[in-house]
């Protein structure tokens, strides 16, 4: 099997590069069916990409509406599609609109394909589906490939799901065909010395020669920028269960906790969470003195990097917040309808990196007891993971876009 490719390798793409007039242009696609993970790595990644002198401009592709109450960086701009939701099963339908999911399906590909068409990137980053959700992308990465310029990579976080699960979705989602007619490299925003997405899932020597294991992406870059609400004075606990669609029972059992003297607690639902549940909380939360909710925050950054400790659940974007700025946290990993969390979750609490209940066994006297013992130990977490993802990413983009120029982004 041929050697995997880190993020400092060079390995030219097979077709020849045509740079653009002015600055070049780089896309982002997420699919965006439940929370805001997907969208906040891109618009991390966008942030990022930004920093490279010359300084591209960046169109971001979003399946969810919330994406409109983000604030985007200058020479960041975004396009928001109606919204995919999911069912229990982990089924597709329509999150609003009274559609079928072919037509929202059909209508969505073809947003994607005209504005991809009419902006004509240089380099197109496709979030964690190859094919784009429910297809929706075949259209457009067929055209792009036709015209021969865009460099097109997909990125992919370090845990998809089990390797059983992933085998069986990439057959019959048919990835592997769509990454030799589509793809010129895959990035794993991972390290490959705590998770090797390419022996953990036995993928091919033909898969295993686009890819590049960049690091963990350090959410650190974004406390620059970030517009959130100002933490407490006094010590505070942090519950957020991200869109919170899944996230009411945690919530609940937040709500019922005995909190560390002297703490305070602040419960983020996520505004995907049914109405009806969060008034529930709500009426909670009104009862005590020591405890505050919020429906939604766009930017949570600076209430995560000031908390005492986060109780959250295991997505990689707010994983990767709380390791970036080591704060002690107890995950309550979703363990259906994929295992992903809970993998990512099991191996940082053998590390010791985190504490973890899975969320059926969480009561609210397990979880005082939680806050109440000895932390985890966050602060070795940069002994024991590559957290330069975000350069590699720079760095290689640079490559991509600018092969003439030997300059190396700040």
């Amino acid at each position: 099997m041929r050697q995997i490719i880190s993020c400092d390798g060079y390995a030219p793409g097979p077709r020849p590069f045509r740079p653009a007039a002015g600055p070049a242009r780089i896309a982002l696609y997420s699919h965006d069916t439940l929370g805001f993970g997907h969208w906040r790595r891109n618009l991390l990644l966008a942030t990022a990409l930004r920093r490279l002198d010359p300084a591209p401009q960046v169109l971001m592709i979003a399946g969810m509406r919330e994406a409109g109450a983000f604030d985007l960086p200058e020479g960041v701009d975004a396009l928001t599609l109606p919204a995919y939701g999911k069912n229990s099963a982990g089924d597709y339908q329509a999150r609003d609109l009274n559609l079928e999911l072919g037509e929202l399906a059909a209508l969505r590909a073809a947003s994607i394909r005209a504005a991809l068409e009419s902006y004509d990137p240089d380099l197109l980053i496709v979030d964690n589906v190859p094919r784009g959700a429910q297809g929706e992308m075949v259209q457009a990465l067929t055209a792009l490939r036709a015209r021969g310029k865009a460099r097109i990579v997909l990125g992919l976080r370090d845990v998809i799901d089990t390797p059983e699960a992933v085998r069986g979705q990439w057959l019959r989602q048919r990835n592997h065909p769509a990454l030799r007619r589509w793809f010129d490299e895959v990035w794993i925003y991972g390290d490959p010395n705590f998770y090797n997405l390419v022996t953990e899932y036995s993928f091919s020597e033909e898969f295993v020669s686009r890819v590049r294991f960049m690091g963990y992406l350090d959410q650190r870059e974004r406390l620059v920028s970030a517009a959130s609400p100002a933490p407490q004075a006094s010590p505070y606990v942090l519950c957020t269960v991200g869109g919170g669609r899944d996230g009411a029972r945690i919530c609940d059992i937040f709500t019922q906790a005995s909190l560390p003297a002297g703490h305070y607690g602040i419960l983020i639902t996520g505004s995907q969470m049914p109405a009806s549940d969060r008034a529930v909380l709500r009426a909670r939360i009104a009862a005590r003195r020591d405890m505050e909710m919020l429906d939604f925050t766009p930017e949570p950054l600076r209430l995560i990097a000031g908390a005492a400790r986060v109780v959250a659940m295991g997505g990689y974007n707010t994983v990767t917040e709380l390791l970036s700025f080591g704060v002690p946290a107890l995950i309550l990993p979703r363990t259906r309808p994929r295992r992903e969390q809970i993998l990512r979750a099991e191996r940082l609490a053998a590390c010791h990196l985190v504490g973890m209940i899975e969320p059926d066994r969480l009561t609210p006297e397990n979880l005082s007891a939680w806050l109440a013992g000895p932390p985890p130990r966050p602060e070795r977490v940069r002994e024991m993971l590559d957290m330069s993802g975000l350069d590699c990413v720079r760095a290689r983009a640079f490559e991509l876009l600018y092969p003439n120029i030997r300059r190396i982004c700040a």
